[in-house]
């Protein structure tokens, strides 16, 4: 599955559309992870903890995306974006969307 940000793929055509896709994933902080963070707050740094967890969650995002994409036919999702929203105290939901397309 080729993915992309853009609106086409550099060298390929899009020869058909089938639509928006999405995937998305909840995830809750560790609370491991919840006391160095607050102790990184304090000494600054890069919170690790978090950057992983942002990282699995993407990446889980779309490999659900894809797998929808697929389901349709497609080859390759354009137009990609991610958001997040809170969903509840210590969770958040990892939101990745784009169009399903087959590019030649």
């Amino acid at each position: 599955m080729i993915i992309s940000n853009t609106q086409e793929v550099p060298g390929k055509t899009i020869v058909e559309f089938f639509g928006v896709v999405s995937g998305s994933t909840v995830r809750a902080k560790h609370i491991g992870k919840d006391i160095m963070a607050g102790l990184k707050n304090v000494v600054g740094g890069e919170l690790v903890g978090y950057t992983d967890l942002l990282s699995e969650a993407r990446g889980e995002a779309i490999r659900r995306m894809s797998y929808q994409a697929e389901g349709m036919g497609a080859n390759a999702i354009v137009n990609v974006r991610f958001a997040t929203s809170s969903v509840a105290q210590g969770a958040a939901e990892l939101f990745a969307y784009g169009t399903a397309v087959t590019v030649e």
